[in-house]
């Protein structure tokens, strides 16, 4: 009978000990589960936030390519602005040019009239005050026209050169050929720019 009971209070002992186990287990598993779906909750919180990241970085991808596009458009038109003022000045300096272009035209008549009323005078009359003053007039009127950047053309015993010289004859000459040998009437240019060219005569 004694025995018998001993038995009855193992069994107990050992249910209880399996029922605490199984309930540890549970706690274990409830736990576990617990930590899972906090894991989950933070997994997508994460998830979320590399979205709103994403999205974050084609926004500023986005702005990045606005701001080059205006930064371009803003360098378009400083070279616009500065390609027009340099046209501008350009058209400026050709209106004074032109300008002057003519005035010296119509000087250049004078100056070759006044050259040939020099080289008229004898050498008898280079004393006289008439003389001396159509030389003065002649000197002051050349210097005015180099303070205008206008320049004789150099032609005589030069080599002809068809954009300064306007060949009017050809003649047989001990020159070498197709050198100016005689200059009927004199070249200018204004500012590297041909104005008039000279009338010449050109060795065969």
């Amino acid at each position: 009978m004694q025995r018998l009971d001993d038995n009855e209070e193992t069994i107990e002992k050992s249910t209880q000990e399996n029922e605490d186990e199984v309930n540890d287990n549970n706690e274990e598993v409830n736990s576990n589960l617990e930590a899972m779906e906090e894991e989950m909750k933070s997994s997508e919180g994460s998830i979320d936030e590399i979205l709103d990241n994403d999205n974050l970085i084609d926004l500023l991808k986005k702005k990045e390519e606005e701001a080059k596009d205006y930064f371009n458009r803003m360098q378009r038109l400083q070279a616009d602005f500065i390609n027009y003022k340099k046209r501008a000045e350009k058209e400026k300096s050709d209106i004074y040019l032109y300008a002057n272009e003519k005035m010296a035209e119509d000087l250049l008549i004078i100056i070759d009239n006044l050259e040939r009323a020099v080289e008229a005078v004898g050498a008898d009359q280079k004393e006289t005050s008439l003389y001396q003053g159509i030389e003065l007039v002649l000197k002051q009127m050349k210097e005015t026209l180099k303070k205008h950047a206008i320049e004789e053309i150099e032609a005589l015993n030069q080599p002809f050169d068809m954009n300064l010289h306007h060949a009017v004859t050809q003649e047989e000459s001990d020159s070498e050929s197709n050198t100016v040998i005689e200059v009927f009437q004199k070249g200018y240019t204004i500012k590297n720019r041909v104005l008039r060219p000279a009338m010449v005569k050109v060795a065969k």
